[in-house]
């Protein structure tokens, strides 16, 4: 990595899994902004242009579909790569992730922080 910080917006409206992930991630190179629902965490997106965003599925005011496939409709943000961590775990809801353009699909379960962190630096580097 670079020494610029690297950003990434969670949009989880779990407070508790939203805190975990924001002290988990966090770091002298990584700064965090988080938003609890959809409408927030895009317009974060469209402000901030992050380098990565955590991206859950339901999510107060806007879903998570919805608020992927508005990035990926504009220029400007259609190339920040988008990585769903939901509960869901229903095969259309990956491949439903997948084909509107994010670049993983990850069932919070599934994965423990350190694995989490990771991903995200594969993506990053």
């Amino acid at each position: 990595m670079s020494l610029r910080r690297v950003k990434i917006v969670i949009i989880e409206d779990e407070a508790f899994l939203s805190k975990a992930l924001y002290d988990g991630l966090s770091s002298a190179e990584c700064e965090i902004l988080s938003a609890s629902d959809g409408e927030s965490g895009l317009k974060i997106i469209q402000k901030q242009k992050p380098d990565l965003v955590l991206l859950d599925i339901i999510l107060p005011k806007m879903n998570g579909f919805d608020v992927l496939v508005s990035l990926k409709k504009y220029k400007n943000t259609k190339g920040i790569p988008v990585i769903m961590l939901s509960n869901l775990d229903r095969d259309e809801d990956r491949k439903k992730g997948i084909e509107l353009g994010a670049i993983q699909y990850i069932v919070k379960s599934d994965i423990e922080l350190e694995e989490l962190s990771k991903i995200i630096k594969r993506y990053l580097s």
